[in-house]
């Protein structure tokens, strides 16, 4: 399998293409893009794509570090254009599937999912964790859940 070609910095640029997003949501999108990328295609969507177990829900510290100084201010939409190959579709379900929660949502329902789950073991609600969620964990994880909704 070749490597990605794109970074986690563009998976950010391509949701931000389709509209103005807060920091903390844009995160969400990109760990969702991330995870059900590994569980539908079974590959990376892209390079440094470590999120980390955060109190806030699943952090990448790459786009945490650019986009930190947005605070609780939207990030601008910005026009971008990249060619994500058969993992396009797999960003335009996740915009589809999320786009309409507000970053507050997409926090809890990451709090309800065994990927940040698992990856918090051990620590209190409050503390600090830069514990890495395992993409196994995610791949089988919502594997299990596209399989489970092909059922109904």
């Amino acid at each position: 399998m070749a490597d990605p070609l794109y970074d986690i910095e563009d998976v950010a640029k391509w949701f931000l293409n389709k509209n103005a997003l807060q920091h903390k949501k844009l995160q969400k999108l990109s760990y969702y893009a991330v995870a059900w990328n590994y569980a539908l295609l079974d590959a990376p969507l892209c390079k440094r794509d470590a999120f980390q177990a955060w109190i806030h829900g699943p952090v990448s510290p790459i786009l945490y570090d650019i986009y930190k100084n947005y605070g609780w201010t939207f990030i601008p939409q910005t026009e971008y254009a990249a060619d994500f190959g058969e993992s396009e579709e797999v960003l335009e379900f996740v915009w589809e599937v999320y786009k309409d929660y507000s970053q507050f949502q997409l926090e809890n329902l990451t709090h309800s999912e065994l990927p940040w789950e698992k990856a918090r073991a051990g620590y209190s609600e409050l503390e600090r964790s830069e514990e890495v969620i395992s993409p196994k964990v995610m791949k089988d994880f919502y594997r299990k859940m596209y399989e489970n909704s092909q059922n109904d």
